[in-house]
């Protein structure tokens, strides 16, 4: 039989409050106590059941991922991320793809929170990027955390995890002039996002630093995908002589830049040879082209799981509990980008 919690309280010679207060992390339970009750759980296994510590108590145990996101390897990394805290912590986790166009988007998390008696929720761009949508959730006392691009926090409306797309994507532009290249093209994902704006902020700085003019008709606009990868390498590539064609192209992440190697391959373009391409994000797309690309590791499931940690030290009320933090994807240099050589 299934070990109950008043067997581990009985096994560890203390209350079951004082087990539950273990179970949840609580801060009031003294070390010796808590190590008692986690050897007593570890020794027979005891697994608590969430959904019935839920529906029983006044508390809540589940938080949610509220996300609106086409890319399925940053949404699989997320949940990794978040999964793990949960994990650690004694917390479930709801996932609920939304859309963030939605008149009703606001109504429509708003009744999932109450329905569901969720404690918090995490969000992504472009949810994270709405403020009036946050306001509406946080005026109605729901925990909310934030993943964000930027170097600091738009504003105090809840608790923030930054992503400094800017400085990352300087880096690895300047990695492309550093190997001589100056004609860079540049491949935006959507406008609506603020990756895309950071991104491209990091490479007009990276020119900038550089002396190197800034060429308009080498900027692309598109949206976080495949297809817009090969659009607009197709369009980059095609410039007639008044504007030269570009030697490398800055793509806003690994999606789009595997589009653009594919375009290349089918204009007889060889990487790096003839092109260099870079990526963003690391994700396995990054891996999985041939030549592999060179691209910003952003560490989407630490960013998750330190989002979770966030949310729920909210959510426990814990004494100072950390408001922000912030990563930096770095550089990881592969084989589609190569010293520019001039015929």
């Amino acid at each position: 039989m299934k070990a109950t919690i008043n067997d581990v309280a009985k096994q560890a010679g203390v209350s079951i409050k004082t087990v539950s207060r273990v179970i949840n992390n609580e801060a009031s339970v003294r070390q010796l106590t808590r190590e008692k009750v986690q050897r007593a759980v570890d020794e027979l296994n005891y697994q608590p059941n969430l959904s019935a510590r839920n529906l029983a108590g006044a508390k809540s145990y589940s938080i949610a991922y509220i996300y609106d996101n086409p890319n399925a390897y940053y949404i699989i990394d997320m949940q990794k991320g978040i999964l793990s805290a949960c994990k650690q912590q004694g917390f479930e986790l709801l996932i609920h793809p939304c859309d963030s166009k939605s008149q009703g988007i606001t109504e429509e998390v708003v009744n999932m929170v109450k329905q569901a008696r969720i404690a918090g929720l995490i969000l992504t761009p472009p949810l994270s990027e709405m403020p009036e949508f946050v306001k509406t959730l946080v005026d109605l006392d729901v925990k909310v955390v934030r993943i964000l691009s930027g170097d600091v926090a738009p504003d105090d409306l809840s608790p923030c995890v930054m992503v400094n797309d800017r400085d990352a994507a300087q880096t690895i532009t300047q990695h492309l002039i550093d190997l001589g290249h100056k004609d860079i093209g540049f491949l935006a994902g959507d406008a609506v996002h603020m990756s895309t704006i950071e991104r491209y902020k990091g490479y007009r700085r990276a020119l900038k630093a550089s002396n190197i003019e800034f060429n308009k008709s080498l900027v692309i606009e598109g949206s976080y995908s495949f297809d817009s990868g090969v659009s607009g390498a197709k369009e980059l590539m095609s410039v007639q002589t008044a504007n030269p064609r570009p030697t490398a192209i800055f793509s806003c992440n690994d999606e789009i830049a595997a589009g653009a190697l594919f375009a290349a391959r089918l204009m007889n373009i060889s990487i790096p040879e003839q092109l260099s391409i870079v990526g963003f994000e690391n994700s396995p797309f990054s891996r999985q082209t041939w030549p592999k690309l060179t691209t910003a590791d952003q560490p989407n499931n630490q960013i998750a799981e330190d989002a979770a940690m966030l949310l729920i030290s909210q959510i426990r009320k814990q004494k100072n509990p950390i408001t922000i933090s912030q990563y930096v994807p770095k550089l990881i240099v592969r084989d589609s980008t190569a010293q520019y050589e001039k015929l």
